[in-house]
């Protein structure tokens, strides 16, 4: 027999993209999904009575209402649009103080927690939510269904004031999110969104920061979501947001919101998962210890 001609070689695999590091830079929640799944299906407030109150707040057109939505679609398994989103004009859609439950099995069932959602800060002083309208908020004086007034914060005499707020009615954990590009981050939004941090602080409420629209600013996490702990760019934004605004880079979490998708995406979900697990044990902390 003569001699067989060797096949030939594979090619080479590509080169790595100078924009994606060779490893984590922070370990990935990739497969445990399933284990934040049910933590959050388990969860139960410590203290009866009591549902876990998560506020958002952020620049005009961060994401707040979608991820929201997005909290929605993971833990249901299908895409919601219950919030309203995408402002027209870089104005804010969301004009009213508004609590949203998630349902949970059938009908009238909901999980224990609650996101509330507020208008969005801008930076001109007569426009977006008031500063001080955040800080009655944390502290449960107002009620659900104020409509938001940029040139004046809710006053005592109104039918929206809550005059003697129950531990319920308090925020318990406060989630600010921003926008990969960090779009919008002009000196008057860094410097309101540092006075409602300062606020949160004096209260000891907890906080979260969320980085949302990381598949629109940084292409690798476009092409491959899984590439979010491995990009440079987002590992770069997400210490500009800790030197900006003060958050640990801990406690900042890069999410993909739903948008444009028909069915929703394990690893979505799981980076979701992975933040919505982190505000609920923030928030419980902050009760229990009360």
């Amino acid at each position: 027999m003569g001699n067989k001609t060797p096949p030939p070689s594979p090619p080479p695999p590509p080169p790595p993209s100078p924009k994606v590091l060779p490893r984590e830079w922070r370990n990935g929640p990739w497969g445990k999904k399933a284990g934040d799944s049910e933590f959050v299906d388990k969860y139960k407030p410590y203290k009866a009575n009591v549902e876990l109150r998560c506020m958002l707040y952020g620049p005009v057109g961060a994401g707040k209402s979608s991820f929201i939505n997005s909290v929605d679609s993971a833990l249901r398994g299908k895409i919601a649009g219950r919030a309203a989103t995408e402002g027209i004009g870089g104005k804010s859609i969301t004009t009213r103080y508004k609590a949203y439950k998630i349902q949970k099995g059938g009908p009238g069932t909901h999980y224990p927690f609650v996101f509330n959602d507020i208008m969005g800060l801008e930076k001109d002083a007569g426009n977006g939510a008031c500063v001080e309208d955040i800080k009655l908020a944390m502290k449960g004086h107002m009620k659900d269904g104020y409509t938001f007034n940029p040139s004046s914060p809710l006053s005592e005499n109104d039918q929206y004031y809550n005059r003697n707020p129950s531990l319920n009615d308090r925020v318990h954990v406060l989630v600010c999110i921003i926008p990969g590009s960090m779009s919008g981050m002009q000196d008057d939004s860094v410097r309101k969104l540092r006075e409602v941090r300062l606020a949160a602080r004096e209260m000891g409420i907890p906080e979260i920061a969320i980085l949302t629209k990381i598949d629109d600013t940084c292409p690798e996490v476009r092409e491959n979501i899984r590439n979010v702990y491995k990009s440079k760019y987002l590992k770069k934004k997400i210490e500009e947001v800790s030197g900006v605004l003060g958050f640990p880079p801990s406690c900042i979490f890069p999410v993909k919101n739903y948008h444009s998708e028909l069915e929703t995406s394990d690893d979505t979900d799981t980076l979701i998962l992975s933040a919505l697990t982190r505000i609920i044990q923030s928030g419980e902390d902050f009760v229990n210890d009360l």
